[in-house]
């Protein structure tokens, strides 16, 4: 008898949510593209994904348990995005799972927790009595390497491919007064965090990009995440503000022109190219290409908010990597 699932009803069996069929062209896309560049979509439990890279029709529910097995059988995506983790730390049993469900050349890119940088706990139902005060782990190594850190290199092992921490907009005093203050105290963390992962950093205040910035970066061993948002400059600006990096890390977020609530209510269900932007693709199919010919690893991670379906935006930017151009 099938068990009952936490939403009701039956989970599938493993291996039940069938991949899509994914035509010929491309596939043979896909074998055109560097080896080192891991592109994917921010988290996979979307129904709206049916025939882009789920062969049936499931809740979002079943897809969040049960779909990695088949969204990791697409042969563009090669990351995703582990939204979850922000929101609390998860187990390394849970990881490894993921890990299982996956080829061996893919490579997720996870988020740390949110306490680990936030400096004032959001004004929000959902925190409880702790919302609006100071949040004393912030920037805590400690905590990032025993709630983080660990569940992410034991539960991934080699399939860890980049541990993200995302700074959302804050007041500059709370993050240390100014850029060249918040800079120290980022180095300080990046510092005393284990050596192993790749780290990389996504800040939403603009004022914190530069050569402050910059340097705690190179110095504490982590990566700017270039992150295509409203709030930020274009990714050209933000890399060149920080400088020359070993690896690029993308994720292409939201469209201009709207905010998240938006954007949702525009692109449900995410089955298609509500917004094409070939201006926006063809900047992240540029930096692609350019740091695949120097030899850099590449992860690109893809909102269904950008476009309004991130595996066909994925599938459009595919073909422009491929073909050697952005355009």
């Amino acid at each position: 008898m099938a068990q009952l699932g936490l939403f009701g009803g039956a989970d599938p069996a493993p291996g039940e949510v069938l991949a899509a069929d994914v035509p010929a062209e491309v596939r043979a896309v896909a074998a055109r593209l560097p080896r080192a560049l891991y592109m994917g979509t921010s988290t996979w439990s979307f129904p709206g994904w049916r025939g882009l890279v789920y062969g049936g029709e499931h809740t979002e529910a079943i897809l969040a348990r049960r779909g990695l097995f088949a969204y990791g059988q697409h042969p563009l995506l090669r990351s995703v995005g582990v939204d979850r983790t922000h929101y609390a730390p998860v187990a390394p049993d849970v990881l490894a799972g993921y890990a299982r469900d996956v080829p061996g050349d893919f490579r997720f890119l996870v988020k740390a927790h949110e306490l680990c940088s936030l400096a004032v706990v959001p004004n929000h139902p959902r925190y409880g009595d702790k919302r609006g005060q100071g949040n004393p782990l912030f920037f805590d190594a400690a905590y990032a390497r025993d709630a983080v850190i660990g569940p992410f290199v034991e539960g991934l092992g080699d399939r860890g491919g980049v541990l993200l921490f995302q700074l959302a907009a804050q007041p500059i005093d709370a993050l240390g007064g100014s850029p060249r203050r918040f800079a120290e105290r980022l180095y300080r963390f990046l510092r005393d965090l284990p050596r192993g992962p790749r780290y990389a950093v996504e800040v939403r205040n603009a004022q914190l990009l530069g050569p402050d910035y910059a340097a705690a970066l190179r110095h504490g061993g982590a990566v700017h995440c270039v992150a295509l948002h409203p709030s930020l400059p274009p990714p050209a600006a933000q890399l060149a503000l920080v400088g020359e990096q070993p690896a690029l890390v993308v994720r292409w977020l939201l469209a201009r022109h709207h905010a998240y609530e938006s954007a949702i209510a525009a692109y449900e269900p995410f089955d298609r190219l509500v917004d094409p932007d070939p201006p926006a693709r063809a900047v992240v199919a540029a930096l692609v290409i350019d740091a695949a010919a120097r030899g850099k690893p590449v992860w690109i991670i893809v909102n269904n908010k950008a476009e309004g379906s991130a595996p066909l935006s994925i599938r459009e930017l595919a073909r422009a990597v491929a073909a050697g151009s952005p355009v």
